[in-house]
């Protein structure tokens, strides 16, 4: 407590009151801690505590391979899985040098962009919800329900999902996900356009978040914020577009920037992502039709693990099998960093290979652990209840804050 300001006089009515926001107050969505000193309803002061489901992932990592790393990146962002995983797939293509085909590519675009939808309708949702609407966020869960139903058709899973293998997928998109997935760009439009107009023109909603926290594009970057909280701010910066992965060079896309930085800017920002998003997604269908179909993986049998059925009827398969199981399969010795734009900002890989099974060290760049840096100084001086709104904005997600 010794970073909070000392008040000399005697009487307790000019004391601060020293107030617990979280660690399990509905708005913190998840596990973490602001003690904060309130004068009256206004914040003084503050001190942001982390830790409380810390899970030392980059530990566990380094005595795990490679292929069995997928699910601890699950449980990071868990509103959005599946970037987690693509992200620490593509690190390991990186480091291995391996060139996945288009079509994997496209499908891994349609995957991704489906994830930043489901991670958007959450935030927007709540975001919503501590404004004190709540059917916005009960209209559009429905929604993040149709995206996990996609995932089920593709993996089998749904919040942690453990999608794909380094080199591709683990099996094809079958028809129904396909179907599911059209039905999806059809159907979410108009309840989207519904969406904002229950918020964007909303009195209470605008008088809510309007000029609340601002932020500008200098403070921003001070804090290596990146992701929609950056572009809010109007800086013009989105991983898929700086750093291309994945083939997002063959989208034709725009990234939606904001003007002060405010609650309602990031909130308009993350609404336009979608829309985005919904785009990349059917320019992708529409690859994929001029690629060869039943194409899901890289040709590397040397790290790909082979399905069931070959190993149990091929002598070959089951040899590399064997091989990429028992880590007898050697690896670069170097290191590679590779980002992806994840949903709340530029999610990293830091990887350090000795040429073993496993990494001798790696480093999430978590941006949810990057952008909440900068919530308790951004706190003093406000209003309790507008602490509240700016976190719900910040969409800071706690398994990816502690990793």
């Amino acid at each position: 407590m010794e970073n909070f300001p000392v008040f000399t006089d005697n009487d307790p009515q000019d004391s601060p009151t020293t107030l617990n926001l979280g660690p399990t107050h509905p708005a913190t969505h998840g596990v973490f801690q602001n003690v904060l000193q309130m004068d009256g309803e206004r914040i003084v002061s503050g001190v942001s505590t982390i830790g409380y489901i810390h899970r030392a992932f980059e530990k566990i990592a380094e005595h795990r391979p490679f292929y069995q790393i997928t699910p601890l990146t699950d449980r990071m962002n868990y509103c959005s899985s599946p970037i987690n995983n693509m992200g620490w797939h593509m690190t390991v293509e990186k480091l291995l040098d391996i060139k996945t085909p288009k079509r994997v590519d496209y499908l891994r675009v349609i995957v991704m962009e489906l994830a930043r939808i489901s991670d958007h309708i959450i935030c927007n949702g709540v975001l919503g919800v501590d404004t004190g609407a709540f059917t916005g966020f009960l209209y559009m869960m429905q929604y993040r329900e149709a995206i996990y139903e996609i995932y089920e058709e593709v993996c089998g899973s749904r919040l942690t999902t453990n999608i794909g293998r380094i080199g591709g997928f683990e099996r094809d998109f079958n028809e129904i996900a396909f179907r599911k997935i059209r039905k999806f760009l059809v159907d979410f439009p108009p309840v989207l356009k519904e969406f904002e107009s229950l918020f964007n023109r909303n009195r209470i909603f605008i008088d809510r978040t309007r000029g609340v926290a601002p932020v500008d594009a200098e403070t921003a970057l001070s804090y290596s914020w990146s992701g929609p909280l950056l572009r809010a701010t109007g800086v013009d910066y989105d991983v898929r577009a700086m750093e291309p992965y994945s083939s997002y060079e063959d989208f034709d896309f725009e990234v939606p920037v904001g003007t002060n930085g405010d609650v309602y800017s990031r909130f308009m920002v993350r609404n336009e992502e979608m829309k985005q998003s919904m785009r990349m997604i059917g320019q992708a269908l529409q690859k994929l039709e001029k690629e060869p179909k039943g194409v899901f993986h890289a040709d590397v049998p040397e790290y790909y693990l082979p399905p069931k059925q070959e190993i149990y009827n091929n002598m070959e398969a089951l040899i590399y099998h064997f091989k990429i199981v028992m880590g007898e399969v050697k690896t670069p010795v170097k290191e590679v960093y590779h980002a992806v734009e994840g949903a709340n900002g530029e999610l990293g890989f830091y990887l350090i290979n000795d040429g073993g099974r496993s990494p001798f060290r790696l480093h999430f760049r978590r941006p949810s652990f990057i952008n909440y840096q900068m919530y308790a100084p951004m706190s003093q001086g406000m209003l309790l209840s507008d602490a509240i709104i700016n976190m719900s904005s910040l969409n800071v997600i706690a398994g990816e804050l502690d990793a």
